[in-house]
């Protein structure tokens, strides 16, 4: 018997004593495979962080419903598959979202760093609900946010001065924009816009 059914079977047999047991058996599942299988998402998200948010939907899918990997001809491929496919739904969404966070930083770099106008008024109405917005912000995302856009730290900046890895830095950050953007949504692109009209006159 190769290695690798050898490993197969004991995966097999922490699903049937999920099944037999419960959830409190479900940590000599992640033991056995968590490495494995953070090693494989890894070659799907290129991102460590990703890979281990992928292997944590996976597993809670299992939690949730052992009954689908216990009725699996191969319970270890099927895990695998289930990894896989969150890793490229997680890959998926990035790319979507760095695009809509590349926007929406540019418009508040945009705002903070716009020429001063003859009538402040509106400009400094579009800083105070920024503002507003970043005071609704988890601290937690809100200082990241500050530290990259405002003091254009990169991330391994923020992960010294926070005591953070840079991907956990990378990831509030993310979260951070992202909840900024429903927040504040079209308006901000619309006033970034007309700064930019306007500084662009000489206003």
């Amino acid at each position: 018997m190769s290695h690798q059914e050898d490993f197969s079977q004991a995966v097999g047999k922490q699903v049937e004593m999920i099944a037999s047991h419960g959830i409190t058996a479900t940590a000599g599942l992640y033991d056995l495979t968590s490495m494995r299988l953070v090693r494989f998402a890894t070659t799907i998200t290129r991102n460590q962080h990703d890979a281990e948010d992928a292997v944590a939907s996976a597993l809670l899918k299992v939690v949730a419903d052992i009954d689908v990997l216990f009725r699996a001809r191969n319970p270890w491929a099927f895990l695998l598959q289930m990894v896989r496919n969150d890793a490229l739904l997680i890959l998926r969404r990035k790319k979507r979202w760095t695009a809509a966070a590349q926007r929406i930083a540019e418009c508040l770099s945009d705002l903070i760093q716009a020429p001063p106008k003859v009538d402040t008024i509106e400009n400094q109405e579009s800083m105070q609900e920024i503002w507003k917005a970043m005071r609704r912000l988890p601290t937690q995302q809100a200082e990241v946010v500050v530290l990259k856009i405002w003091e254009d730290f990169t991330f391994h900046q923020i992960g010294q001065t926070l005591g953070i890895p840079p991907a956990t830095a990378a990831s509030r950050y993310r979260y951070g924009l992202e909840k900024l953007s429903q927040m504040l949504g079209s308006d901000l692109v619309a006033q970034s816009h007309q700064i930019d009209q306007e500084a662009s006159h000489g206003l």
